[in-house]
């Protein structure tokens, strides 16, 4: 019997197949920028450097995680495309940037063409929602690599700022105010976690109804992760925003001090949003201590924006009208000698 890479695992007929199911879902991303078709061996994107000032390319790379592990016992995918955009985009946005377009690299160990489609769909729908073009990517097929139905999803974007526009916290100033806006859940970050307290530790199933959260544990767990580009370039036309946070893995702890001056501490009200009942959920099964939840979740914040006290209040007023919900979660203040760079008080 004469082997071939199909025998191996290898089907690259499907990988065609794919390719042109997809086509049409990727296109819809589209815009004049966008100088190739799916298909070749690179992705052309044409930006108009007009609309920037000395422009300067911002880039990101980031994963979904053990999220997929829960899509995977769900058999629902298409949530962790929208995901996999957040936590690219997000993480391009909090520089100022606008983003320009995205690639995704999807790897598995049997390429199952609906399945996939779902993943790419969901992909579609997050950069459409940050107004990104999906412009290519890869799919891989890697036999004997993956278990079972296991398979990893990470993305790549590019955004462009102008110089002089570059929120990098720089001058964050004492007494500024910290708004937070709130998450859609627990984003993509910690379920490794999550999983040990839900699945090992609490015995939970996917479909489990959870009186307290009012839904099916799946459902909540696989919540996509909010993406935030539209709002902040919208405060952006209009208000100086200092500094960004965008919440992920390392929670307020390691994410606030990324934008802090030096000397410069943040204080945080904890009575001042509520938690949302998952968190809660979390720390009571798991008997976590209190340090390591606000070190690992986003515990119902997922941006944070340092802005003037001057400023408060049309943001707030101006994130309201965009249907979001936020409050003034702290300040910062100068930093002590040998205090922490975050601070909880309430």
């Amino acid at each position: 019997m004469k082997l071939t890479y199909k025998k191996a695992g290898v089907d690259i007929d499907k990988q065609t197949r794919f390719i042109e199911a997809i086509k049409p879902i990727l296109r819809s991303t589209y815009g004049t920028q966008v100088l190739t078709d799916i298909g070749g061996f690179a992705g052309l994107y044409r930006f108009d450097t007009n609309s920037f000032s000395e422009p300067v390319l911002v880039a990101s790379t980031d994963g979904v995680g053990t999220k997929l592990k829960v899509a995977s016992m769900a058999n629902k995918h298409s949530g962790v495309g929208i995901d996999l955009v957040a936590m690219v985009l997000n993480d391009i946005v909090v520089q100022g940037a606008h983003p320009l377009f995205f690639l995704d690299y999807l790897s598995c160990g049997k390429l199952k063409i609906e399945h996939s489609r779902a993943i790419i769909s969901g992909i579609a729908k997050g950069c459409k929602e940050a107004g990104c073009a999906l412009i290519g990517g890869e799919t891989a097929e890697m036999p004997g690599y993956y278990e079972g139905d296991d398979y990893d999803l990470v993305g790549f974007g590019v955004g462009a700022v102008s110089y002089d526009s570059i929120i990098d916290g720089s001058g964050i100033a004492h007494n500024d105010v910290l708004i937070g806006i709130r998450s859609s859940g627990l984003h993509s970050n910690g379920f490794s976690l999550v999983r040990k307290v839900m699945f090992d530790i609490a015995h939970m199933d996917i479909d489990t109804y959870v009186e307290e959260l009012g839904k099916p544990l799946g459902e909540e767990l696989l919540t996509p992760t909010r993406i935030y580009v539209k709002t902040i370039l919208n405060i952006l036309r209009d208000f100086r925003i200092k500094g960004m946070v965008h919440v992920t893995g390392g929670g307020f702890i390691d994410n606030i001090p990324r934008v802090l001056p030096s000397r410069s501490c943040a204080v945080i009200d904890k009575k001042s949003w509520d938690v949302p009942p998952i968190f809660r959920l979390i720390q009571r099964l798991g008997k976590i201590d209190e340090k390591e939840m606000l070190r690992t979740f986003n515990m119902g914040i997922g941006m944070i924006l340092v802005v003037s006290p001057d400023d408060s209040d049309d943001v707030l007023l101006r994130l309201k009208g965009l249907k979001e919900v936020a409050h003034v979660i702290g300040h910062v203040d100068k930093r002590k000698d040998e205090a922490k760079p975050v601070i909880f008080e309430g």
